[in-house]
Parts: structure tokens; C-alpha cells; sequence
């Protein structure tokens, strides 16, 4: 029994023993078999976690949360890979849940139908990150993509441009709300004009970032702003008004979103949106094992916020 609660719950064993259950663990190559466990016990020890993509910075600073506060727990941390497709969600859901998981971990709060199903008759504990909605299948946190984007309009308008633009890629729910939330208050300004909306279904990249903003001017040479979707693509737009010769910010403005890091290290400074992956990431985790502990968040929606991080790329009015 002392064997058996080292394996599965290593705080409740004393670490003298710990240390002899595993030295006896390692000569004898022992491996647990969680099929087995999930068998007696009804669950794993493994959280699942499924993001769209591996390689966008964005979700690489929140799996890196994730693993920060699993580090050293019993928690074993198993990653899936949407690629941003609602189908591929729905089969990684699927093959969780069939695996008995402690919990899942999840992007967004766009799911099928199916997926949605599947998630409100799962038997664990589930949070959604990088949004915020009125109706968590379980827990949730994020921030609004929508408000971000409207206050990034704000700044710009603030700051002096008069005929601001918006470049977007990928168009998956996230992006659709940073553009509404650009368009309503580009509205609310009296400052909205379709031409210059330039979006792609295509995958961001810096070099994309080029191409949008050179169909943008073409369409709408007067624009004096650019609102990017994300911060390849400002990296971009810089690279191509430089290009241009263009001044930045003199004669157009640039803001990025999600204020990775090279945005304070491109000249000039990319004003962006500043959001919490990393908080995020180690929250949702907390939130999680906290539930599972038996311990309930106070709030069951916990919006992180964001922050306009203004630099020299729109520094006009200064």
C-alpha cells in the first residue's frame, strides 16, 4: 500500500521512504501501468491539453505555464494539436476522454457541436483558456479579444491617425473578434472604411505581414494606421512601409498584438497588445488541480485582461 500511494500521490509518503521506494523502483525498472490504474481507480493522472498549433509563439509561452506549475507534481501533462481545424478538436477530445484523464485543458470557446457534447458529459474537470464567455463548461480563463482590439483602435485614435487600417491572417474565431472590435470602434469614431480591411485565411508570417500591407496601400494608399491581428504580421507591415520609405510613426502607425518580444526589439519599438499567455497558462493549471484537490476557484471566469503597450511605432501625437 506504502508502494502503491508513492506512486500515485508522492506527497503523502515521507521522503525517506520515498527515496528507498525508488531506488527499489529504478534497480527493479519498474514502470506503472496507468491502464491499470485508470481501471481501479477510475482515473489517470494525466491532463490533457489541446491547442491549435505547437509552433505560434502565443501558445508555446502558455504550454510553458502549464509545465512550470506541473513540474515536480504527480500530474503528467499530454499535449494535443488541433491545428486550428473544429474536427481535429473534436478527435483529440474523443481520444482524451477515452484515456480517463484528470482533466483537459482546452483553447477557445468555439467547440462543435459535437465537441461541446462530448465536453458537458465529461467525467472530468475542464478549463478553457485564452477567452473569456458568459458559459464555461467548466472553468475558464482569457481575456476578451474584442475589448483588446477596440482599445488598441482607441490608442491609435488617440494618438493622432485620422484613416486607420486592419490586416488580418488566419481568421480563426479569435481573429474575427479582434477585427469586430476594431470595426466597432472604428465605427463609434466615424473613421470605418471596408477598403481598409485586408484579411487572409492563410497562416501568419512575417513575410505575409509584407504582402497585406502592400494590397492595403494599394487599395487605400491614405491609410495612416495599421492595426495588425498579430505581431509576425506588424513585423511585417513595419518591414514593408520601411520599405516604402515611408516614417514610422510620422507618416503611418503600426500596433501589433500579443507583444511578444521582438516587438521591443524592432526599430522603431512596435506598439502592441499585451496579453498574459504565461499567466494564463499557469492559472488554468492551478485552477485544475486546485478543483481536483477539492478546492473551487472563487470564480469560475477569471479574466486576466491586457494592456496597450504604446512605443515608438505610434508615437505621433508625442
Amino acid at each position: 500500500m506504502t508502494v502503491s500511494r508513492a506512486l500515485r500521490d508522492p506527497d503523502k509518503v515521507s521522503a525517506k521512504t520515498l527515496v528507498k521506494i525508488r531506488a527499489v523502483v529504478d534497480r527493479l525498472g519498474y514502470v506503472p501501468d496507468p491502464a491499470a490504474s485508470a481501471l481501479a481507480t477510475g482515473k489517470t493522472n494525466v491532463i490533457g491539453v489541446i491547442v491549435p498549433s505547437v509552433t505560434n509563439n502565443v501558445f508555446s509561452d502558455v504550454m510553458r505555464g502549464i509545465y512550470e506549475v506541473a513540474e515536480g507534481s504527480k500530474w503528467q501533462i499530454q499535449l494535443g494539436n488541433s491545428r486550428y481545424s473544429p474536427l481535429e478538436e473534436e478527435g483529440l477530445v474523443r481520444t482524451f476522454l477515452s484515456q480517463r484523464p484528470a482533466g483537459l485543458i482546452l483553447s477557445g470557446i468555439d467547440q462543435s457541436d459535437e465537441t461541446s457534447r462530448l465536453l458537458m458529459g465529461a467525467d472530468c474537470r475542464i478549463v478553457q483558456i485564452m477567452e473569456c464567455g458568459p458559459d464555461p463548461f467548466d472553468m475558464m480563463v482569457g481575456f476578451s479579444h474584442g475589448d483588446a482590439s477596440a482599445a488598441a483602435t482607441r490608442h491609435l485614435l488617440a494618438a493622432g491617425y485620422e484613416r486607420p487600417g486592419y490586416i488580418a491572417a488566419r481568421l480563426d474565431p479569435r481573429s474575427q473578434r479582434r477585427l469586430a472590435g476594431f470595426r466597432a470602434e472604428a465605427e463609434r469614431a466615424g473613421v470605418y472604411d471596408p477598403l481598409r480591411i485586408v484579411t487572409t485565411p492563410r497562416a501568419s508570417t512575417v513575410t505575409l505581414g509584407c504582402e497585406l500591407v502592400a494590397d492595403l496601400l494599394s487599395k487605400a494608399p491614405e491609410t495612416d494606421a495599421i492595426l495588425c491581428n498579430n505581431d509576425d504580421l506588424a513585423l511585417g507591415a513595419l518591414f514593408e512601409c520601411q520599405r516604402r520609405g515611408l516614417q514610422i510613426p510620422r507618416d503611418i502607425g503600426i500596433c501589433g498584438f500579443n507583444d511578444l518580444e521582438m516587438m521591443a526589439a524592432a526599430n522603431p519599438p512596435v506598439t502592441s497588445v499585451r496579453t498574459f499567455r504565461l499567466d494564463m497558462g499557469r492559472d488554468a493549471l492551478r485552477m485544475l488541480t486546485g478543483a481536483l484537490a477539492g478546492i473551487e476557484p472563487e470564480e469560475a471566469v477569471v479574466d486576466l485582461g491586457y494592456e496597450v503597450i504604446a512605443r515608438g511605432s505610434t508615437a505621433r501625437a508625442g
